[in-house]
């Protein structure tokens, strides 16, 4: 039986999906991707263009798990680690290998949007972190002169520049970096199938991957109607819990996130909230965030506090938000709501993960989804091609579930809860502008 597909905007706006034909028997293939969201696609493609032959499996459809149920965010950089606290984590080398690699995400996602041709699906105006607090403005402003020393355009906005490009005087400030902004999400992923099956790369839907066994040097991965020898395995399930799946997804801790899109918001309301049409995405614990797509549907999203909070509930609480947040003449009606699972690692970098010989898995956008995973197609192209992984910028670890992981799980709602309390203490009092 299939899963039903979530009611995201994405779905509805992306255009026509690429069609695959269907594929059974047997083959032989250099590399086995599992996994047919952006990593899984990134890594299929660059595979394929260095002549490498691949086979992508996906157990549903492209773009059904996190890849097509983000927010569409373009963030060229981490959610939580500095890059002082990257370098202090890694060493000099490896830190700034990795810091270099997740900064070009802005660029590359929007070199490769312009090539597929998305047009507006894809805007690249920049992104804005603002800052909640005056503490949380000095530490933004560390990260702007990091970022900066690393050669990125990343710059800082003072409390009257960010109350005219939000619409809020909260704020003590914010983070600008020119490099991020916008997509459609599904569209991407859509684009990025296009350019892997031209490039030679072959894609099979609904296969989920029912076993893998290693044999004559090689791996046999096995899916109801077909079956793949291959001398590597590349994994990119995300947190997904299913088939193979668990073998990532217990490293890391599954977050669940809401998201919403209104009906299409006016030229002069959206104005006022958003002059440049740059997302935002804010300090606070419970982070206030928000984006507009190309017809001005105003999308945002969160956590909920109780496990059992339903989609259309959830997202009319984010509505409810928005409309307090922004401060909107008119509460727009809520169009979709749905959710996805993001998943973060216990230090918040991402990881390489050796799961056997040949067989290689990576984990841990924390929230950065779709400029990281981008890149991150070029790395494990590289660990498919066998290149040594102390080599490459993503640090390697330790393939094994993290303890007492379901009790962890309960964390993000305790912390959730402490957040909302500090947030409403420390933004009491925003700075006044003139």
């Amino acid at each position: 039986m299939r899963i039903a597909h979530p009611d995201t905007l994405w779905r509805n706006t992306a255009g026509p999906k690429p069609v695959f034909p269907a594929a059974t028997g047997a083959r032989r293939a250099d590399v086995a991707v599992i996994g047919g969201g952006i990593a899984g696609l990134t890594t299929a493609m660059r595979l394929a263009e260095r002549g490498v032959s691949t086979v992508l499996l996906e157990a549903e459809q492209i773009g059904f798990g996190a890849s097509g149920r983000n927010a569409g965010f373009v963030v060229p950089n981490f959610s939580k680690a500095d890059p002082e606290t990257v370098v202090r984590r890694l060493g000099d080398e490896k830190g700034r290998a990795l810091l270099d690699l997740v900064g070009k995400g802005g660029e590359r996602v929007f070199s490769l949007a312009n090539a597929m041709g998305l047009g507006k699906q894809a805007e690249q105006t920049g992104w804005l972190q603002p800052a909640h607090s005056e503490a949380a403005a000095k530490d933004l402003q560390k990260r702007v002169a990091a970022w900066q020393a690393l050669g990125r355009p990343v710059t800082w906005l003072n409390a009257e520049e960010t109350a005219a490009r939000t619409g809020m005087s909260i704020y003590h400030g914010a983070l600008h970096d020119a490099s991020g902004g916008v997509i459609n999400p599904l569209a991407y992923v859509h684009g990025l199938a296009h350019l892997a099956s031209t490039a030679g790369a072959t894609i099979v839907e609904t296969a989920p991957v029912t076993g893998i066994t290693e044999r004559d040097g090689g791996w046999v991965v096995q899916t109801p109607h077909l079956e793949i020898a291959a001398r590597r395995v590349v994994l990119c399930t995300n947190a997904s819990e299913k088939g193979i799946a668990p073998r990532l997804g217990h490293a890391v801790l599954p977050l669940t996130v809401f998201q919403m899109a209104t009906e299409p918001l006016p030229d002069d309301a959206v104005r006022r909230f958003s002059p440049n049409r740059e997302p935002v995405s804010d300090t606070r614990a419970n982070i206030f965030t928000y984006r507009l797509d190309a017809a001005n549907r105003l999308i945002s999203g969160g956590m909920a506090l109780s496990p059992f909070t339903g989609e259309r509930r959830m997202g009319e609480k984010i509505l409810d938000r928005l409309v307090s947040e922004l401060g909107l003449d008119h509460r727009p009606l809520l169009a979709h709501a749905w959710r996805g699972t993001a998943a973060v690692t216990t230090d918040f970098l991402p990881h390489l993960y050796r799961l056997g010989p040949g067989f290689i898995g990576a984990i841990g956008c924390n929230g950065r989804g779709v400029a990281f995973t981008t890149m991150l197609g070029d790395v494990l192209a590289d660990t498919a091609t066998g290149k040594d992984l102390d080599t490459l910028p993503v640090p390697l670890a330790p393939a094994r579930p993290l303890p007492f992981r379901r009790l962890a799980g309960l964390a993000p709602r305790f912390y959730l809860a402490k957040g909302i309390l500090n947030d409403r203490r420390t933004t009491k009092s925003g700075p006044k502008i003139k």
